[in-house]
Order: C-alpha cells, then structure tokens, then sequence
C-alpha cells in the first residue's frame, strides 16, 4: 500500500530535518489503518476500538535503546497527564531479535507500565513508517490521521504534548514532525521495506493461490460458510483491499488462541512468512504474474461427509425458522434405532441451514437428567470440523440411550426450514479408555453495565490424574477474553489455552498437539471477560446489567474440557464431582 505525502507533512519534514522522509513512511495528515496486535502481557489490542479516544500515542519501543529508557519518565508523565482527557498510550516492539519474553523482562526491568504490541512480522512497522526506536505518533482518531511524528520532546519543547493539546482543543498542530534523536540500539530494520520491487514478483501461481487453497478455500466456496467464493484472480484481487484488513486486524483467518501457550493441532493461523507473503503482494497491487491460476483450475471435490459415510446418521428433526421474532432454543430428542451397545470414534454433522443455525449440542442418555453423566456428542458450530477422538478412546453410546440435541436458531430475515443430521462413526472393538467431558459454568453471572472489562471465573479441580485433549470456552456477543489456567498440587501455575481475542462467531474447539497430564490435587480455573460498553460493536445492550442466559443477549461463563482418566478404574460410576464457582472482577 503506497502512502502520500501532505504538503504540511513534506514542509515540515524539510524545514524540521533536512531531508525527505522514507517514501515507505507516514507522514503528518496520513490515515494509519486499522490493526490488532498482542502485547507483552497477552491482552489483544485494536487500534480502531480506541474510537472513543480523542487521540492514540504509538511509540516504537526496542529493548536496550537509551533513547526509550530516557523518555519513559516523560511518556509516563504525558499518560498520567492527559489519561483523563481522552488519550491511550501504547508502545510497539517491531524488533525482529526481540522476543515476546525479553520485552517481559525488559519491561520489568524498566518499570514499564505501558502495554507494549508485539510486531512479529513487521507489517505493520513497516505501515507505520517506523525509522527508528524513541520515536512516536500522535494520531488524532478523528479520521485516524497522523497529527506529529518525532520525539516526545526535543530541546526543551514539549512537541508531543502540544500537538495533544491542538488535538483536545481542535486547533492546528503547529509543528507536525521533529526528526527523532538516534541513540545506542535504537535503530530499526526492516529488511522487507527495501524489497518493493520483489514483493511485485510474488507468484500468485506459486506462492499466493496454494497459500489460499490450504488456508482459506474449505469455507470460501461454493456450498461453504464464506460470504464469497475464492474461485479466480480476479476474485482474489477484487477482494485484496478486505483480505489485507482482515489479516491485519487478525479476523481472517478465524484462530483466536495466543501462540505464547500450547500447540493445537487445529491451528487454523497463518504463519509468519505466510502473512508477509500475503500482505506484500497485495501492498504491491496484487500482481498476476505468468502461469496457471490454481483457484480456476481448481477441481476438489468436497463430500458430503468429511470422514466417508457415517455408521449410523441420526436425522434431527426439521424446524421451520420464521423471518423475524426470537427462537427459543430447541430441544428434539431422538431414539437410539440400535439394538445393541457401540463404542463411538468420531463425530460429524450436517447442517440443513447455516443462514439460520447458529448451534447443535449433542448429548445422551436414557433420560435428560443422565447426560450429565458425560454423555457428550460434541456439536456443530460455524467452521468446526469433524469431532475424532483419540485412537485410544472412545464413547459408548448404549442400546438404551436417547439422543438429545438443544438447537440454536437465529432469524434471516426470511423463512428458512433447517433438516440437519449427526453421523456416528462406529469402533470396531471397546477402546482403553472412555472420553469423558466436564463443563465449567456459573450461572450466577452480574455483568455490570457500561463496563468495558469485566471477568469472572469458575474452578473444578480433578481428584485423579487425568489426560486433557481439547479445551472449549463458551460466551455470547460481549464474549471479549477467556483462558483455562491450572494449578498444579506444589502451587505452580500454568495457562493451558489463552483466547485474548474471542469470536462469538467462531465457537472452536481448541485440541492441544500434546495432550496434557494433570495430576491428581490440579485445579483448572475458567476465566471469562466481557466487554459490556458502546466501544463493542456487537453488544445488544450495553446500559444492561446482564445475567445467565441461554439467548445471545445474556450471557455465559461456560467452559468445556474434555479428559479422560489415566486409570479407567479410577472413573466414577455416579455423577463427576461438583464444580465451586468464584467470582471476580
């Protein structure tokens, strides 16, 4: 993406430094983009959320640069200065040899109290026209334009504050840009910003569409949950100013977990060099270049089951959706059509309509009461794939059991008729071990209104050693952060999933790569936090206190883990312990 130069930004410039800035850099009167970002201590950061500032101060920060450790105490002093008058200060590490734990260590050595992101792959220094560490921006967030750019101050003059001050008061920033000072370890490198003319000869043929294909294609296609088909060039290319912005704002693709805990082996992320092939080539106009086009050309066909076909599909009965109104949730039961006990080694659905079905939980017993006992069947939710357990477990599904499904419908806006089905993949013999399933959950839920983070938690702790699969948390639209930390007997902690950007609209389930021993004394703890203020787009009603409730205009504090034991004799043969719920804020 090719930024401009203002007149004010290019006088300035000259008058102040001599020189012309970078052609790469922002300069006074530019429009930043939108981005989201970690930072050093995990909380996901977007820079358009903060709209209800008046300004945003984005400084380049690197460990061991002399000129940042000098200039915190006086960008402290201008947040603590103008914290109460509309204005976020956040710092940015854009350092490739920085790593997320040494900027921790950094910023403790430091004192530094200011949320520092976390620019891994440089794209967006690199937007930024970041030179080096020490310097910031002043961005006015009316129109999201660069109001100075330079040191906090220089020779005395308060630079920074007064372009504030021009901002709060609505008058013109007087001096726009100061060449900011150069100091031991302060200087930024960005390899890939003297690349332009090699970002051009990105191959679409060979890098961009098998990128697409690999990552994107199973939704966006046709019969697939993506609102448009990934089919052309010229698609891709229509769409690249989108795809570019939901990269940069990390929606696309949909994978909420930090990478700082655990591996998944469903990561549905893009790597590193994944998103800066993918960003450069649309920065640099999304050239076409020679060769096939692999998403023409593309011949896949998707079955109707991903696993093959099912042992036993299970038709649940077909719910007529009206247009308009609120649906309560549905709660069909079907009966067991086999005459005999089976071990269950996956799990799919079929949705009848995804323009109206928001979710299916499956479970089942002989009545409803017994599913608590850990008669989970998994679900369907948007995006979610097949559920397969562990070679070495499994589920008994017994002769005499019901099947039970609660359905979530959302109206269109039109008639629709949903018919969706559970297939039932069957083992050959009885497995080692049965899965089983917990879910933490406190129903006694307060959220305050007007309130932009507010958590609470719920805790179980396991009183034999078990093995834990995959983790699920659970919220509705205010759903803002979640993560299941344990507490191990000896009293030492560990972040099994953290989730800092929740996507009510992507309910994944998230499998650990290397299943995780507890031992026996661990205590998993759920937090939830949720965004109740007008800053939430999402939000139904921010001037709401709001309980537990199964509609999306309440909430939940729900989390799944899904475990089984080390020994099988160790298995309760009644209902699983209770769970204690904590509240906090």
């Amino acid at each position: 993406m090719k930024h401009g130069s203002t007149l004010l930004g290019i006088a300035t410039a000259l008058a102040l430094s001599g020189t012309l800035s970078p052609a790469w850099a922002l300069n006074p009167g530019d429009t930043v983009d939108n981005f989201r970002l970690l930072d050093h201590t995990g909380a996901s950061r977007q820079l358009y959320y903060l709209s209800d500032m008046k300004a945003v101060v984005l400084m380049a920060q690197g460990n061991g640069c002399d000129v940042v450790r000098k200039s915190l105490p006086e960008l402290q002093a201008l947040r603590d200065k103008y914290r109460e008058q509309g204005v976020e200060l956040l710092m940015i590490n854009s350092n490739l040899a920085d790593t997320r734990n040494a900027i921790e260590k950094e910023a403790k050595a430091q004192s530094i109290d200011l949320p520092i992101l976390l620019d891994e792959t440089q794209i967006i220094g690199e937007s930024l026209g970041l030179q080096r560490n020490g310097e910031l921006l002043v961005i006015n967030t009316k129109g999201w334009k660069v109001a100075y750019r330079g040191p906090v101050s220089a020779g005395g003059t308060p630079y920074a504050a007064n372009a504030l001050d021009a901002i709060i008061n609505a008058t013109p920033v007087k001096t726009a840009q100061v060449d900011a000072s150069k100091g031991k370890g302060c200087d930024l490198k960005f390899p890939e910003a003297d690349r332009k003319q090699a970002h051009a000869k990105i191959s679409y043929e060979k890098t961009i569409a098998p990128m697409l294909i690999d990552n994107c294609v199973t939704c966006h296609r046709q019969g697939g949950i993506g609102p448009w088909q990934m089919s052309s060039y010229d698609m891709i290319r229509g769409f690249s100013p989108m795809i570019r912005e939901v990269v940069r704002t990390e929606r696309m693709p949909p994978w909420h977990a930090d990478p700082h805990y655990n591996v998944f082996s469903n990561d549905r992320s893009l790597s590193k060099d994944e998103i800066k092939n993918l960003v450069h080539w649309i920065e640099a106009g999304s050239p076409r270049g020679t060769g096939s086009d692999p998403l023409a050309d593309l011949k896949k066909q998707w079955p109707q089951w991903a696993l093959g076909q099912p042992d036993l599909i299970v038709e649940i009965p077909a719910f007529d959706v009206p247009a308009t109104g609120v649906i309560p949730y549905q709660m069909p039961m079907v009966a067991n059509p086999l005459d005999h006990d089976v071990w269950v080694r996956a799990v799919d659905f079929q949705p009848g309509d995804r323009t109206v079905l928001h979710h299916i939980i499956a479970t089942m017993g002989t009545d409803a009461e017994s599913v608590r006992d850990g008669g989970s069947l998994g679900g369907y939710v948007p995006g979610a794939g097949p559920m397969l357990l562990p070679k070495e477990t499994g589920v008994l599904v017994k002769k005499d059991a019901k099947f039970f499904f609660q359905m979530h419908y959302t109206v269109s806006g039109k008639p629709a008729r949903d018919g969706s089905r559970m297939g039932l993949y069957f083992r050959k013999d009885a497995p080692q071990y049965q899965m089983r399933s917990v879910a933490l959950l406190n129903p006694r839920l307060k959220i305050p209104a007007n309130t932009k983070a507010h958590t609470e938690s719920v805790s179980k702790t396991f009183e034999h050693d078990v093995i834990v699969y995959n983790l699920l948390p659970h919220s509705h639209f205010r759903g803002k952060a979640s993560d299941f930390v344990a507490t191990y007997p000896d009293g030492r902690k560990e972040v099994l999933l953290s989730v800092p950007n929740y996507d009510f609209n992507w309910q994944t389930t998230y499998e650990l790569k290397t299943p995780k021993l507890l031992p026996a004394g661990t205590k998993v703890t759920h937090s939830t936090t949720w965004d109740n203020s007008t800053q939430n787009k999402a939000n139904p009603d921010p001037n709401r206190v709001v309980p537990w409730g199964q509609q999306t205009w309440d909430e939940m504090l729900y989390g799944v883990i899904r475990y089984r034991y080390v020994n099988e004799s160790d298995a309760p043969a009644a209902t699983p312990a209770k769970v204690s719920q904590t509240a906090g804020n």
